[in-house]
């Protein structure tokens, strides 16, 4: 009997730890021992993409399908003179007829962009007011940085200047310092040849002098990429606009002739608006051509 009593206590003894060691066990998962714990391999997370937004069609066909932009195009703002033929009044602009012009604009609620805010809409389709216009320059006349720009200022309107570079420098043409300067101040410069030579009629030979050389000229004075290009004269064609888009430029701009359905990006339109108009008739013109 006394065997059996030791025997009932120690195994009442042994119950009794045997409960206590399992209670602490599930209560501190950390006390296990090493040798009874199972590693387990590192979950792999998979991130999910949020939801793929489909790129914008910049092809061809939808440039051609995106509503086109009012450019309008400018090349000397002065007084007529007596010598003036009628044909020479339509790059003629008096001063008070392009103060006009540029008013009516403003107060009709139009808002200046330039070529990279064109393209960016062209390509793909980011938006751009609803009322947007285009100013342009072309062969850095002296009167468009002393006449045209004060006006332009006054409404808080940014510009396109395509440099002949053969005549910087020279009387009656604008200075290096007046092209820096328009470029410093938020005004795009492009190039428009050397001296003004027919695209169509260039020559291997010619893209040097014509196309790289001015490129270079006018990079060096802005500090800035020239990225566009308008044709002198408005003439263009397949091959020319091919050779632009090799030679890195990003656009480049006709006069009113239709655009190349394959090219639309190197054959812009714009308008050049005559001298003899006044504000009302360029507005009513301008709204009709890029309907």
């Amino acid at each position: 009997m006394k065997t059996d009593r030791i025997s009932a206590v120690y195994l009442l003894a042994f119950l009794s730890l045997f409960f206590v060691e399992c209670r602490q066990t599930s209560n501190n998962p950390g006390a296990q021992s090493s040798k009874s714990l199972t590693k387990v391999a590192p979950v792999s997370i998979t991130r999910v993409a949020g939801p793929v937004v489909p790129k914008a069609d910049s092809s061809p066909v939808a440039i051609m399908a995106r509503k086109q932009v009012p450019i309008l195009c400018y090349h000397q703002i002065r007084e007529f003179r007596p010598k003036d033929s009628e044909r020479a009044k339509d790059y003629i602009v008096p001063p008070g007829k392009f103060a006009d012009q540029m008013k009516l604009l403003a107060d009709s609620g139009f808002t200046t962009i330039l070529p990279d805010q064109l393209m960016e809409y062209l390509k793909y389709g980011v938006p751009i007011p609803d009322k947007s216009v285009m100013i342009q320059f072309d062969d850095a006349d002296l009167s468009q940085y002393e006449v045209a720009k004060p006006i332009l200022d006054k409404y808080g309107f940014k510009a396109c200047y395509f440099i002949m570079t053969v005549v910087l420098n020279k009387p009656g043409y604008m200075k290096k310092e007046h092209v820096k300067q328009l470029s410093d101040e938020g005004n795009i410069i492009g190039s428009h040849t050397w001296d003004h030579m027919n695209v169509k009629k260039m020559e291997e030979k010619d893209w040097a002098i014509q196309v790289e050389k001015p490129s270079r000229q006018l990079s060096e004075i802005t500090g800035k990429p020239i990225e566009y290009f308008a044709y002198p004269f408005g003439l263009w064609n397949e091959d020319v606009a091919r050779e632009l888009e090799d030679h890195g430029f990003k656009a480049a701009f006709q006069l009113s002739a239709k655009r190349d359905s394959a090219q639309p990006l190197y054959t812009i339109r714009r308008v050049i608006i005559p001298g003899q108009w006044d504000a009302e008739r360029m507005y009513r013109f301008m709204k009709g051509s890029f309907n």
